[in-house]
């Protein structure tokens, strides 16, 4: 059974940091493509980061130079580095399967996502 199960949101004040990690079991974690992917209150998804089975890595321009993509593969896991955030990086993250995933149909599997919340 494929899951992806994320972890590491929560409320954050302005300029703060947050970890998220992404568990991955169930598919070949270690040669596939992932992505972190973001929906904002009453928005679409938005595509935030990506990284390829090698670490090379793609961020969205609006998270360039404060969020960092990294992945694990000894232990099946995936990281999302936030830091400096802001109101508008407010949002339920997701994990996917899948370079540049930014639809419900171009990720192979999706985690349950997890709330990050922005906010003084």
């Amino acid at each position: 059974e494929v899951q992806l199960v994320e972890s590491g949101g929560g409320l954050v004040q302005p300029g703060g940091s947050l970890r998220l990690s992404c568990a991955a079991s169930g598919f070949s974690f270690s040669s596939s493509p992932m992505s972190w992917v973001r929906q904002a209150p009453g928005k679409g998804l938005e595509w935030v980061s990506s990284i390829t089975s090698v670490s090379t890595t793609d961020h969205a321009d609006s998270v360039k130079g404060r969020f960092t993509i990294s992945r694990d593969n000894a232990v099946n896991t995936l990281y999302l580095q936030m830091n400096s955030l802001k109101p508008e990086d407010t949002a339920v993250y997701y994990c996917a399967k899948g370079w540049r995933v930014d639809r419900w149909s171009s990720g192979d599997y999706w985690g349950q996502g997890t709330q990050v919340t922005v906010s003084s």
